[in-house]
């Protein structure tokens, strides 16, 4: 019985680390991705080659983007003193420690960079810990995070970094990653007669997410885990090659920046009429674990904000998707956010609702302002002061309506509704218009 996953004919010689590890680039010759950063001609470059990097640096991006590996090839071409830390493991006395360190190397010329990788997990007194040096130049801090800088780093640290955004790599570029790997005979596993479909490696590649590391330890698993034929050769097949990575994951944090951004793209998407687009950003929430709650509560203010009396039958389709998820709840609900979705997508818009923001901003412009007297209620003791009196009964005229002042004095020709020109409201809005032109003026 086999002891292990993988045979003993499969195991990598010599360095035993995930082939991630082993194939991290050196240079800025074998790094891919974030062309916009670290490509020919661009500032940082530039900065790098020239080994004037004196600016502390936040990296921010997906996972497997290539933060950390770019902070070591920094390190390596700027011949400096290169600290790593773990925002997890390391504490303020580990700063401290480093600081000391950093202040010696200093004395002897050279400068220090430390790597704080996944900086945002530290708190407010561990960044504190770190300000003071590196605004004296004692040390110059590269920060990685996954998470936005500007709401985990402590602004006093974030104004003296400069933030570069790292994005998911293509599908291409993690194919040439994925290439390299089978070909590198030292770090990868090109010591392994590998016969690779290229169906098998593009789906690799697509599913890896933009996760160049994803996709190498897919690799890996596959390669390690095949049994080679009679001559040696290990086939990777697609099939393999989906046993190996099966499902993407979806880089999702319901509390951070993906969370944010992804249910913006939904509502866009929505407001923008493009059905297929909201129903990708809905399934992504949904397979994610997104609270779908929290979509549907969208789903109802997006109803009245975008659509309004477009078509009133929005917010009822809303409503009643939110009452379907109470009742049936996940995974048959799936069924009637995709209706409300699609129903609300397909609406014509009108943001004719913000009529009711005008009219806010006039309360709080004026505070309060007197009712009209023929408003007034008359029922209890205003009758003998004359409340009520005047008032107009709609009911008594033609086509129920009769020209008479609703708005206090000061706002007697305040205009706050706009009708729209889209849907039901087009037609509300003309007989609302019809029935003010035949304006009756007496009294039956």
């Amino acid at each position: 019985m086999q002891d292990s996953l993988f045979p003993p004919e499969h195991t990598a010689p010599g360095d035993n680390r995930p082939l991630a590890a082993r194939l991290r680039p050196g240079s800025l010759a074998e790094f891919v991705g974030q062309e916009h950063i670290i490509g020919p001609g661009r500032l940082l470059r530039r900065a790098i080659e020239a080994d004037r990097l004196f600016s502390s640096l936040i990296f921010w991006g997906p996972p497997g983007s290539g933060k950390t590996t770019l902070a070591h090839i920094i390190a390596g071409l700027t011949r400096s003193h290169f600290v790593s830390l773990s925002a997890v493991l390391s504490g303020v006395k580990d700063i401290r420690e480093v600081v000391a360190q950093a202040f010696k190397e200093r004395q002897r010329g050279r400068r220090t960079i430390v790597l704080v990788d996944e900086i945002h997990r530290f708190n407010k007194a561990q960044q504190d810990a770190l300000l003071p040096h590196v605004e004296e130049g004692t040390l110059i801090l590269i920060g990685a995070t996954t998470e936005n800088p500007y709401f985990e780093v402590i602004g006093p640290l974030l104004s003296r970094a400069r933030v570069f955004v790292f994005q998911p790599l293509a599908e291409d570029q993690i194919l040439t990653v994925l290439h390299r790997a089978l070909k590198d005979k030292e770090r990868g596993l090109g010591g392994y007669q590998v016969l690779a479909e290229p169906t098998a490696l593009k789906h690799l590649a697509r599913l890896a997410g933009g996760d160049v590391r994803n996709a190498l330890n897919a690799l890996e698993l596959a390669v390690l885990s095949t049994p080679a034929d009679a001559a040696g050769r290990i086939p990777l097949t697609l099939e393999v090659a989906q046993e190996s990575i099966q499902a993407r994951a979806v880089l999702y944090d319901r509390d951070g920046d993906a969370h944010y951004d992804t249910i913006s793209a939904f509502i866009k998407s929505v407001r923008g009429s493009d059905v297929n687009a909201a129903l990708y950003w809905l399934a992504r929430m949904l397979h994610a674990g997104e609270d779908p709650k929290f979509i549907v509560r969208r789903l109802l203010i997006l109803a009245s904000e975008d659509i309004g009396l477009a078509d009133p039958q929005a917010l009822v389709q809303a409503a009643a998707a939110a009452q379907a998820l109470t009742w049936v709840g996940l995974p048959e609900a799936q069924y009637h956010l995709a209706q409300a979705t699609m129903y609300l997508s397909l609406a014509p818009k009108s943001n004719s609702t913000q009529a009711y923001f005008r009219a806010l901003d006039k309360v709080k412009e004026l505070g309060v302002t007197t009712v009209p007297t023929h408003l007034k209620d008359p029922s209890r003791d205003g009758r003998a002061q004359g409340h009520g009196q005047g008032y107009k009964y709609p009911h008594d005229y033609p086509v129920h309506y009769v020209t008479q002042t609703y708005l206090p004095e000061a706002l007697q020709h305040e205009i706050f509704y706009e009708p729209g020109e889209e849907g039901r409201e087009k037609e509300l809005a003309a007989g609302w218009q019809d029935r003010v032109k035949k304006n009756p003026a007496e009294e039956i």
